[in-house]
């Protein structure tokens, strides 16, 4: 291995907490981390697409296949269950399946790229012939999920990206160019595919696409008609109305994969609705020969930047988020295909790295749109604080907070201390709402709590900064191979076990004062690693309890008669 991908692969490695494992299973996660994040930018946990084995044994073999992903309408999706809960409703489904090889070698071997591909091929196939791990069959398992409602694929058939990356040079070979199209073609017999793409990766792209990984989110595109916003603002660089024609806003929402960008809509406080009565007019507005007028019935975007960069009409923008216009925008990448520059767009453009400033915008902008006041706090506000309380956490207990997409993509931390804003709704419901059950199979219910019973005004922070650490604690067995990985389709539910067991089934309301030294109970347990280790075997214990000793699959588990069975299990255990 080269220098260079040997310093990379070290930096990552590091950061991920997977320098136990040998150099081409380190290898493995790196190419499917830059690989994934090059299609999807938010923030997630290799581990769930590495479909070999690190240290744990997971039944079978891989298929031919080092990394598996899934997106559906730019979710990155891991489970059969969280598939039913992204597609439910009747509106188009985008899918994209990503599939990965990687080797440490420094050559392209066209048998292996050969073997890559029937791995492929055999994935998709009715009666696959090669063996298949717990990974990938569940992988598996979604992919037939998703191919049962191919009525809903509107905008095209699912896209197909293949992956091969060595650390050696690509030099287009005509042999192994003949090989990929071998491939490339069955494939596309199939008929499963509108598009069917295989890339091969040698160690200079390696290289950029993990520098890439790194960049803040950014723009080039001309803006000619605006005006700017004059006198001076305070907190505010510059600012500027006008209007940007399709061709010019595409290249804020769309990357050059194709895909929505990510990241783009984390502090607009109405997640994307779907194909609603609003939205739907939206679509046939743009579907129909008025859409010119679609200027005129638009509310306008609103998009803040930290950096504006303007020279003449041609602008760069960089680390910017749209705070007004996540339904408009999703309609349009629904549309794209049909789109040209009679559909033109209202834009506000504002520069400030001032978060007030930011905040009242947001905020201002949100009341127009009718959304609740709680559900604004519980957004803006409580997030703010509770990352506050993250910071001041001290090491080795020290976990961040991801608050805004991307937070810490270019800063040298340990990725698996990241707590992501969903995850850390799913630990906190399934620990401290007593719905584990809930955190994946209709994780829809529980966002809908935002407000009210997450993240409410006056609420304690300890319980959200503990369910974090619990859920740390949980992963870094499952990564180390100390937890069997057979009980991670019930992580959720020992997360709930947890609480009882070392704190006890009676909580405190979550504004009380009492509810600190409850949760310091909790967080001095785990702290400990010896002892952490003993409760979560103990959780496991629980598990098999309430399990009879039965497989731990998804139909069986993600109920709520196995999370009554997992509490009293829990009451009546012995403890530590």
């Amino acid at each position: 291995m080269d220098k260079i991908t040997e310093s990379l692969l070290s930096e990552f490695s590091q950061q991920n907490n997977l320098d136990t494992l040998d150099e081409s299973k380190r290898f493995e996660h790196f190419t499917a981390y830059i690989v994934v994040k090059s299609e999807h930018p938010e923030t997630f946990d290799t581990h769930d697409l590495v479909v070999g084995s690190d240290t744990n044994n997971t039944g079978g073999v891989d298929a031919g296949m080092d990394a598996i992903a899934v997106i559906v309408n730019n979710t990155l999706l891991t489970d059969v269950d969280e598939v039913e809960d992204a597609t439910a409703g009747s509106g188009p489904l985008e899918v994209e399946f990503i599939f990965v090889q990687s080797e440490t070698s420094l050559h392209f071997d066209g048998a292996k790229i050969g073997t890559f591909g029937f791995g492929v091929l055999d994935f998709f196939s009715d009666n696959p012939k090669l063996k298949q791990n717990d990974k990938v069959a569940g992988y598996a398992e979604m992919m037939r999920a998703i191919y049962k409602k191919s009525s809903r694929f509107t905008r095209g058939n699912p896209v197909c990206k293949t992956f091969y990356a060595t650390t050696g040079v690509w030099q287009d070979d005509a042999t192994l160019n003949s090989r990929i199209e071998g491939v490339k073609s069955d494939l596309d017999n199939t008929g499963l595919f509108s598009i069917v793409e295989f890339i091969p990766c040698g160690r200079s792209r390696v290289q950029q696409m993990y520098q890439k990984t790194k960049n803040a989110i950014s723009a080039d595109f001309v803006f000619s008609a605006r005006v700017t916003v004059k006198p001076d603002i305070p907190g505010v660089g510059q600012a500027y109305i006008g209007f940007l024609p399709w061709s010019e806003y595409k290249k804020l929402i769309i990357d050059d994969s194709g895909n929505m960008k990510g990241g783009l809509f984390f502090d607009n406080v109405r997640d994307w609705q779907g194909f609603n009565d609003v939205n739907s007019q939206i679509r046939n507005t743009l579907e129909s020969d008025n859409r010119n007028r679609f200027v005129l019935m638009n509310n306008g975007l609103t998009i803040i930047a930290a950096t504006v960069q303007p020279t003449g009409d041609k602008f760069y923008i960089e680390d910017y988020q749209i705070v007004n216009g996540c339904q408009t925008s999703n309609v349009l990448f629904a549309e794209r295909a049909i789109l040209d520059d009679n559909v033109t767009l209202p834009i506000r453009l504002i520069s400030t790295q001032d978060e007030n400033v930011t905040n009242a915008i947001v905020k201002a902008n949100n009341w127009q749109t009718q959304v609740k006041e709680e559900q604004l706090f519980a957004l803006q506000e409580y997030p703010k604080t509770l990352e506050a309380y993250f910071n001041s956490v001290s090491s080795p207990e020290r976990l961040y907070f991801e608050r805004r997409s991307r937070q810490y993509d270019s800063q040298p931390v340990e990725k698996t201390r990241i707590v992501t804003f969903d995850g850390l709704i799913r630990s906190f419901a399934a620990m401290f709402l007593d719905e584990p059950h809930r955190t994946t199979r209709n994780f829809k219910s529980i966002k809908a709590k935002l407000g009210s019973e997450i993240f409410a005004k006056d609420q304690r922070m300890e319980p959200y900064y503990v369910s974090a650490l619990a859920q740390y604690k949980l992963e870094f067995l499952f990564r180390n191979g100390h937890l069997e990985i057979k009980y991670r389709p019930a992580r959720y539910h020992m997360l709930f076990a947890l609480r009882i067991l070392i704190a006890g089934i009676d909580r405190p309301q979550m504004t009380a004062y009492k509810m600190e030294a409850y949760c310091n109970k909790i967080s001095s347990a785990l702290s400990d690693q010896i002892t952490s280790d003993k409760y979560i075997a103990a959780a496991a214990q629980i598990i098999d309890t309430a399990s009879q000793g039965g497989a731990l699959n998804r139909d069986s588990i993600r109920t709520e008669p196995f999370t009554n069975a997992v509490r009293d299990a829990a009451l009546e255990h012995p403890g530590i």
